[in-house]
């Protein structure tokens, strides 16, 4: 009787970079960055994230001339 390996039940997780729940990472959304991979656990966190990301850009370029 061969033996084989087992599949892992236990799914790799990360968490959501916006609410950090716990979500398995292939489910996760991706978006990637310049320097960097930001996860997501649903669009909802991702349009957030957006937004806060926006904001530094905004307000730089009104205090350019």
């Amino acid at each position: 009787m061969s033996t084989h390996p087992r599949p892992d039940t236990v799914a790799e997780k990360i968490p959501c970079d916006v609410c950090h729940q716990e979500i398995p990472l292939s489910e996760a959304m991706r978006f990637e960055a310049q320097d960097y991979v930001a996860h997501f656990c649903g669009l909802e966190c991702y349009s957030t994230w957006k937004q806060r990301s926006e904001v530094p850009d905004q307000q730089d370029k009104k205090s350019k001339p």
